[in-house]
């Protein structure tokens, strides 16, 4: 039966599909591996942005996309297409390869992208091991991780889908210094960053990718498939530095909640999807933590924010 807004309980959740941890685990970690490796190819050979805007992925009408890197006079793009199901390979002069996602292993999947990439005439050297996960396995001996159930794969994507659209929407109400709606490969989360034009106390002992990346003052918030204490999708919402008594403030929706193990606010990608009006529920949460920690941390939201 139709809903208010006109969509049926069922078309919602086409757009808006379940993705059970448990259900595509192994194929989430084989993918984070491939994206991993693709990721490390642009950022080898990418001009740096600050806090890390020039390693990132994003998404596009048929997967995830490196966008244009530079090589010499050329470019060349690389695109998970969850669609086709294939890696696509483009460059500025009309060359065109694929190669398949499939049931295959990390090092099988490297050893191919990297041959590709030579006969497109482009050398390239990456470091080679995966990072922000526990046990790295160099990408040239990964045989475990080799899962690819596509039909999950494809619900990956249209979730990241419409968390892009939603986050576009919320980021348009910021002026200040804002990040793209991009894709962490290290973290495997689609996040999108403001910043209050502060400068951050320097964190102790950060290695030189953390104080890159949390130089300056900011609140961020995203979606990612769920790991460590929070076994299932979810959206989130923190802020760094994080502002004294910031856990106490109340936030929408009333089922989003406080996460002590990872300082930041959190709400399951399952109360999104069963809501009647997802877009609705996923910005009440966006903006409610955004007011609460820009508020305590006295940042100046008329500079910053449109229309306040």
């Amino acid at each position: 039966m139709p809903h208010a807004d006109g969509q049926s309980h069922r078309d919602r959740t086409a757009v808006w599909p379940s993705l059970p941890l448990a259900a595509w685990h192994d194929t989430y970690a084989t993918l984070h591996m491939w994206m991993q490796m693709v990721g490390k190819i642009r950022l080898a050979l990418s001009p740096p942005v600050n806090h890390w805007w020039h390693v990132t992925l994003y998404v596009t009408s048929r997967g995830l996309t490196t966008s244009p890197i530079p090589y010499g006079s050329r470019t060349f793009t690389m695109e998970f297409d969850f669609i086709e199901h294939h890696l696509l390979m483009t460059t500025s002069d009309g060359v065109m390869h694929t190669m398949a996602l499939a049931p295959r292993s990390v090092a099988d999947f490297y050893q191919e992208c990297i041959a590709l990439l030579h006969t497109l005439g482009i050398e390239v050297v990456i470091h080679a091991i995966p990072d922000e996960v526990e046990h790295p396995v160099p990408f040239a001996d990964d045989h475990t991780h080799a899962a690819y159930d596509a039909a999950y794969a494809q619900r990956f994507w249209r979730i990241l889908v419409q968390a892009d659209r939603v986050l576009k929407m919320f980021r348009s109400r910021f002026i200040g210094k804002c990040s793209p709606v991009h894709f962490f490969w290290g973290a495997f989360d689609l996040a999108v960053t403001r910043f209050s034009g502060r400068r951050a106390p320097a964190l102790p002992d950060a290695d030189a990718v953390t104080r890159e990346a949390a130089s300056h003052e900011e609140s961020s918030c995203g979606f990612w498939p769920g790991s460590g204490p929070i076994q299932a999708p979810a959206f989130y919402a923190y802020m760094l530095p994080t502002p004294a008594g910031l856990e106490r403030e109340p936030i929408r929706p009333s089922s989003a909640f406080w996460s002590p193990e990872l300082s930041q606010f959190i709400l399951l990608y399952e109360d999104v999807r069963q809501a009647a009006t997802p877009d609705d529920v996923l910005l009440e949460f966006l903006h409610s933590t955004y007011e609460a920690s820009a508020t305590l941390a006295q940042w100046d939201r008329a500079a910053l924010e449109r229309g306040i």
